[in-house]
């Protein structure tokens, strides 16, 4: 029997939300409690001062020498020059001096050694007059007692720490970070390491969740998971009020039967918000329980961590007393149009890289489990409430999740997936300095149409023209024109159908596609695999509507793979590379050519030619290549074409 699911409380606009959410903690006084604490000033490096830090001694904290040299009374220096020399006696009108010495008692100037000549053991001459202080740190000439050394609210650097020890400030009171609970929830967790069955969740949210706060500046602790039992879940919350600053609950807090989180927080506090007009992470609660700000949110961790930066980043620097850090951002062009839902504040991961001098966007994946797509994104691309997208070649404001240097020196790679790809970016990666490879894997037509456009670099290509029997060059001169060019291989490759070890439905090949009973995945229109497959089926007589599972799609060889190795899907055709790394069979089917296409404007770009000498010259991506299986590296780093 379906359990009776939950509602939205409600579905506030991300600005509402926001302002709703800062102006209760305000009149509750969330934020008042005592987050300060005394700490000596050589372990004060990045907190944050609680208060107003005064000198307690000048520094100086004595008139001292500037200089090696004598100390003098500049009254018996005046009048002398170079034909009226002056002679000084030794104690009784100089006194000699290191850098840093106190200057005697009586003596009121300094000349540099430079500047005496010696006459004698006790006697030595200068040829010219010095004023008053010449060459003397007075007392306070850098630091007066009482003066102020860092306001309060002020972020403690190296300096500071300097001019607080010069002063004999030993201790200095700080802010002491919030501390928080992060408390994972889900009776289908299980802890890493543990062995996965069907229906188990790796329970890692909250290393992830607990990262990000401790790097905001939080002191974050993780609770044990939590099973989707009221009780349980009431438990938790309740402890982590009356120990912690704060609670962030991931899981739980959508509609569904098992969703507790927000019934609960109701029955022990307060909910202002359950429900936010942003997309992912729509169902976030804002709570406030026994005086403290509990978070419900998403259990999808994309969702759980841009929700986090919305409303948990923002309480960090509340209790901190500072405001939030500004994020870096940049402005790009957008590669191709992104649809967007109206009345939804949609936060989209993208893939940045500087392309023939313009800074190219392209949205990556945005489901909201997809860890991947925030591991390998470059920045954030908000789409505003009341758009219902933005249209490719428009300039979007782009908030950086990755430095602009590293942008930079990105090489953008689109076109078919090979797992080469992965072996070509940890070696450009180990370069100085490093050059990040990012790739999409949309086909090898979408890689050629991403060079038409100026979107990238390189494009991986491996279609075979069924007329000529020819790879990539029929479709580069029909697709590019005369665009100048280069078609350099990558390696020769096998291609075929893959199945589970022992081959239990007996595939011999695409003929058997059709009895009804076998489940094959496909690849996505304009790849060559997807190409491969009509040509096999279309020499056969098959008729694609015969085979189960041709309309599935999937974008690169390992999710096919994986497809079939995860039992939902009998048989699909990919590398040989792909059956290795997930231990399946392999059926042949064909040896194809998978090349680069390098446009000749980016032939010189140093992200390029670093590509090429890794292909060329590195023994070791020979040596990891052949390791992979079912491939042929005769001709790799050869011009195959050029135009």
């Amino acid at each position: 029997i379906m359990g009776k699911r939950n509602i939205f409380v409600n579905n506030m606009e991300l600005s509402e939300a926001q302002e709703l959410w800062r102006n209760k903690l305000k009149a509750e006084n969330c934020l008042e409690c005592d987050l300060t604490e005394m700490v000596e000033v050589q372990y004060g490096l990045g907190r944050i001062t609680a208060e107003p830090v005064f000198a307690r001694c000048s520094s100086p904290a004595y008139n001292g020498s500037a200089m090696d040299g004598i100390a003098v009374r500049f009254e018996d220096t005046l009048g002398a020059s170079e034909v009226n020399p002056v002679t000084l006696k030794l104690h009784d009108e100089y006194v000699p001096v290191n850098t840093g010495n106190a200057i005697p008692p009586g003596f009121n100037a300094v000349i540099m050694i430079e500047e005496v000549q010696p006459r004698g053991d006790s006697h030595v001459e200068i040829i010219a007059a010095v004023g008053p202080y010449n060459h003397i740190r007075t007392i306070g000439e850098d630091i007066v007692v009482t003066e102020l050394l860092v306001a309060e609210g002020h972020v403690i650097r190296p300096i500071d720490q300097g001019a607080m020890l010069a002063t004999n400030v030993t201790s200095v009171k700080v802010r002491r970070p919030p501390t928080a609970l992060v408390i994972p929830t889900g009776s289908d967790l299980i802890m890493p390491g543990e062995p996965v069955k069907p229906g188990d969740i790796v329970e890692f949210n909250s290393v992830v969740l607990a990262g990000y706060m401790n790097e905001w500046g939080a002191q974050a602790d993780r609770y044990p998971a939590v099973n989707d039992e009221p009780d349980d879940i009431r438990a938790a919350i309740l402890h982590g009020v009356k120990n912690y600053d704060m609670v962030v609950i991931n899981a739980g807090a959508s509609a569904g039967s098992r969703d507790y989180t927000a019934q609960v927080l109701a029955e022990v506090g307060e909910v202002l918000v359950h429900g936010v007009a942003i997309k992912p992470g729509k169902p976030v609660i804002l709570a406030i329980v026994e005086g403290k700000p509990v978070i419900g949110l998403p259990g999808y961790p994309v969702s759980a961590v841009l929700t986090m930066r919305l409303f948990v980043r923002p309480l960090i620097s509340m209790f901190l007393g500072r405001e939030v850090e500004e994020v870096q951002t940049t402005t790009a062009t957008l590669s191709r149009p992104l649809v967007s839902r109206m009345g939804v504040t949609d936060f989209v991961r993208v893939k940045l890289g500087r392309v023939a001098g313009k800074l190219m966007a392209t949205p990556s994946g945005r489901g909201a489990g997809a860890v991947m797509s925030l591991v390998q994104a470059d920045g954030i691309l908000k789409v505003a409430s009341g758009s219902q997208g933005i249209g490719a070649g428009e300039k979007v404001e782009v908030e950086l999740l990755r430095d602009l240097h590293e942008v930079d020196n990105t090489l953008v790679f689109i076109g078919s997936h090979d797992n080469i790809l992965d072996v070509l970016a940890n070696l450009l990666h180990q370069r100085q300095p490093i050059c990040r490879l990012s790739s999409a894997h949309v086909g090898s037509m979408g890689g050629i149409l991403a060079l038409k456009r100026g979107e990238a670099h390189v494009a991986g290509c491996h279609l075979l023209d069924d007329e000529t029997g020819e790879y990539n060059v029929p479709f580069i001169k029909r697709l590019l024109g005369d665009t100048p060019l280069q078609l350099i291989n990558l390696a020769q490759r096998e291609q075929g159908l893959l199945v589970p070890k022992g081959n239990p439905k007996n595939i011999q090949g695409f003929k058997d596609l059709t009895d009804g009973e076998i489940s094959f995945i496909n690849r996505q229109r304009g790849a060559g695999t997807r190409l491969l497959t009509d040509m096999k089926l279309k020499e056969l007589g098959l008729d694609p509507e015969t085979v189960r599972g041709y309309e599935r799609e999937e974008y690169t060889h390992m999710n096919v793979a994986s497809a079939v190795a995860g039992g939902s899907a009998d048989t699909g055709l990919a590398i040989r590379a792909a059956a290795v790394a997930l231990d399946l069979d392999f059926i042949p089917v064909a040896k194809e050519r998978y090349d680069l296409i390098i446009p000749a404007i980016h032939a010189d770009d140093p992200k390029v030619l670093a590509l090429l000498a890794a292909i060329r010259t590195n023994k070791q991506f020979a040596t990891t290549v052949e390791n992979l299986g079912g491939y042929d590296l005769c001709d790799s780093g050869l011009v195959m074409y050029e135009q």
